[in-house]
């Protein structure tokens, strides 16, 4: 499953769709918007998108961990558009037989979307804003 989204991210329905009776193992990692950054005070953070493109990116993502780990299934789950302090804006969930190929899975597809896939984060400040990695 590979979405992306403006509305909250459902942590149950990524759970639920993961569970299986092969699987010993599911990792999530969350990533939530934090208040600050390089010592300066973040009221919110605006995230971009260029929708179909960013879904095959994530789909490759997904192919390369489901080829090197034995991945039973995977979440992920971007938001777009503004998001307040503590909401979640990415949640990624591996399903493996085992705990370290579930760690290692999940640690591969968010380190790489975070490099290739065209989603753009703007910091909101209360003296202005930036954008943060322009260019995947």
């Amino acid at each position: 499953m590979i979405a992306l989204t403006a509305d909250p991210i459902d942590f149950s329905s990524a759970y639920h769709y993961l569970q299986t009776d092969e699987a010993g193992a599911i990792d999530f990692f969350f990533g939530v918007v934090r208040n600050n950054t390089q010592q300066r005070s973040v009221n919110q953070l605006d995230y971009e998108a260029y929708g179909p493109m960013a879904i095959r990116e994530m789909q490759k993502i997904a192919d390369q961990a489901c080829a090197r780990w034995p991945v039973l299934k995977y979440v992920i789950i971007h938001r777009t558009g503004v998001l307040r302090i503590g909401e979640m804006a990415v949640l990624i969930g591996v399903a493996t037989p085992h705990r370290d190929a579930a760690f290692e899975a999940t640690r591969y597809i968010i380190d790489t979307i975070k490099q290739t896939v065209p989603i753009w984060k703007k910091e909101l400040f209360a003296d202005g804003e930036v954008w943060v990695n322009a260019t995947p």
